[in-house]
């Protein structure tokens, strides 16, 4: 694989079990990569380790004053010298193609599960360790596999210097023979300690990542309540704490340097007063003494690039498993035996349509109509609203449940969308959430999305109620005409305010003119008068297509052709918007915010009992001290 042939067009199914597995995973898929840069890495080896024998040959050659050999010594310098730029050079580029490649095909790998879960993810892994794993745990990762090589390049030199010095010199080559194992593993009984303060410090910067991201994405808050120094504080705090833990890491890979430096040195002494000895008793020639000494000075070349992977496998270890924590996370909702079963719908091309049933709460969205679904529980909206969507966790706790377990698949026309290809059920079904994210772009660009083309963008803006914010892209055009749709947007929309970054979103939901439409809060950043307008845009635009809104606004409720009310995870009442409001006291409390005194104060609605609309603000008022303990 060449650089320019990236991206990969399948960066292939990853090992996911752990993080060494994966790291072998990644090793494996660029073996000839990997060859390439072993075959380098020993030419260029070799190459060194002729120049001490060269550099002996000389010297000898003037003691002997010998001109033929010293000439022959200053051509084997020549050819071994240009061997070794080559080797150097071809090394470092198949070396650095390897890192390339195997941090381009995690990132790929990252994207494709990215896209896969969409707005799951972050639910599911905090937002600032996606950010680590894709930017600087994808360089640690490449680091490791670029590194591979060129160890195994320096073993292998390792191996032969020490057999040839053996043989060229036995009285010599044994103690550099014996002491080059002594030297390699030296640094084994600090390891752990290093790679426990490795994984200290990651974790503390993925947290001190984590803590910024959040910051920036509230600062428009944070500024309003004037929280700014006080998470500038937690900041300063958390950062000092990644600078003490980094000090802390590399005071250790500072010792293991030393010893790296330490034990070489010591044995350079040793050779030179044990060779020099034997040279003045004529038993070795002087240059002999020399090739010994300079082979015994470069074999510290290949020694410290077994320092170099210990190293980087201590820091990629923990960078791979924090990858696999997100590769290992799927979109499918039940057992892998179940998903061997296709429906009918699989083998058409055309999209599922029908009524949109979820068999774990009991909702019914009819086909072409207007739902509304009431929560009393916005996270539990969250869930419901992403399930329906086919975008739930693996895994999900049934509340009450003190355990894990699989969900069944919401159905669309009676098929299961966990069974649909990931491009035909985000086809079908469109889950916009309470917090839609704008990319940077023009106006234009943020709504060229994918679409069926029935719905214009002009009807999309108009429907979302988006006059106002129209007006202040226009006023901010640097067109001469002030065409808002040519206006940039900034990045996630920060230049707006959170109702026009709202409507905006809803526009852009709109104009795909999915089968089905959910929303989650599509209006709650917006005064009354807008709501009122953007509910009857969305009824008239999506007149005939169904449409589900989680919302608790009477404004949204009364537009609805039918309500459902989900609480403690099941469809407890559904109707009408106002016959649910005189018939049904859990229903009336969550929508009116109404207390059990004030319920008690009005009477029973229209011949409905007293007990039981007590009985109702009992237990909505007992789920909610559940839940607050929880």
């Amino acid at each position: 694989m060449q650089i320019r042939d990236l991206p990969y067009q399948d960066p292939g199914d990853p090992d996911v079990r752990s993080g060494p597995r994966f790291l072998v995973w990644l090793g494996r898929n660029q073996l000839k990569g990997q060859l390439f840069s072993l075959s380098w890495g020993l030419f260029h080896q070799l190459a060194l380790a002729g120049l001490p024998l060269a550099a002996g040959l000389a010297v000898q050659a003037v003691i002997d004053r010998s001109g033929g050999r010293l000439a022959l010594s200053g051509g084997m310098i020549l050819v071994l010298g240009i061997g070794i730029a080559v080797g150097d050079t071809m090394l470092h580029r198949t070396a650095v193609a390897n890192w390339i490649t195997a941090a381009a095909r995690v990132q790929q790998l990252l994207a494709r599960r990215t896209a896969e879960l969409g707005a799951a993810l972050t639910r599911r892994v905090a937002a600032g360790e996606v950010v680590a794993v894709s930017t600087s745990d994808v360089e640690k990762i490449g680091w490791f596999i670029e590194a591979l090589s060129r160890f195994a390049a320096a073993a292998v030199a390792l191996v032969l210097i020490c057999v040839g010095l053996v043989l060229y010199l036995p009285s010599l080559g044994f103690l550099v023979a014996l002491s080059v194992p002594v030297l390699a593993l030296a640094m084994l009984p600090l390891l752990p300690r290093a790679t426990r303060r490795a994984d200290l410090q990651r974790e503390k910067a993925g947290k001190a990542t984590e803590l910024a991201s959040d910051t920036v994405a509230g600062l428009r808050v944070l500024r309003g309540i004037g929280g700014e120094e006080l998470f500038l504080g937690r900041y300063r705090r958390a950062s000092q704490e990644v600078r003490g833990a980094a000090v802390h890491s590399a005071r250790m890979w500072s010792l293991i340097s030393a010893v790296q430096v330490l034990l070489p040195g010591l044995l350079l002494i040793a050779l030179v007063w044990y060779g020099a000895g034997l040279a003045r008793d004529g038993e070795i020639e002087v240059g002999q003494l020399v090739t010994v000494f300079n082979s015994a000075m470069l074999l510290l070349y290949p020694l410290r690039t077994v320092e170099e992977i210990a190293m980087a496998y201590s820091f990629s270890r923990p960078s791979a498993q924090r990858a696999v924590r997100v590769l290992s996370l799927h979109r499918d909702t039940r057992p892998a035996a179940e998903n061997t079963a296709r429906t009918a719908a699989d083998t058409e091309e055309t999209l599922p349509s029908g009524d949109l049933y979820d068999p774990v709460t009991g909702l019914l969205a009819s086909a072409g109509l207007f739902t509304a679904v009431v929560c009393g529980d916005p996270d539990e909206a969250g869930r419901l609203a992403e399930r329906l969507g086919g975008h739930a966790a693996a895994e999900d706790t049934r509340e009450g449940a003190g355990e894990e377990s699989a969900v069944p698949s919401v159905l669309l026309g009676g098929c299961a969308l966990d069974e649909l290809p990931l491009e035909r059920a985000r086809t079908a079904v469109l889950v916009q959430d309470k917090d839609p994210v704008l990319l940077s772009g023009t106006l234009r660009e943020l709504l060229d999305v994918p679409a069926s083309g029935a719905v214009r963008a002009e009807d999309a803006l108009s429907a979302a109620y988006c006059d106002d914010v129209l007006d202040a892209l226009a006023q901010a055009s640097v067109d001469t005409d002030g065409d808002p749709m040519r206006t940039r947007i900034t990045e996630r929309g920060r230049s707006l305010s959170g109702g026009q970054r709202q409507r905006l979103a809803l526009a852009r939901s709109l104009v795909t003119d999915p089968e089905v439409l959910v929303l989650d809060e599509p209006t709650s950043a917006v005064d009354s008068h807008t709501e009122a307008r953007v509910g009857a845009g969305i009824r008239e635009l999506r007149r005939g297509r169904t449409t589900v809104v989680f919302s608790s606004s009477p404004l949204l409720l009364d537009l609805a052709d039918r309500v459902a009310l989900v609480h403690a995870g099941t469809v407890v009442a559904a109707g009408p918007h106002r016959e649910l409001l005189l018939t049904d006291p859990l229903y009336r409390s969550v929508v009116t915010r109404e207390t059990e005194d004030e319920a008690a104060a009005a009477g029973p609605p229209h011949g409905a009992g007293t007990d039981s609309a007590t009985d109702g603000l009992n237990s909505l008022r007992k789920a909610g001290e559940i839940e607050e303990r929880a």
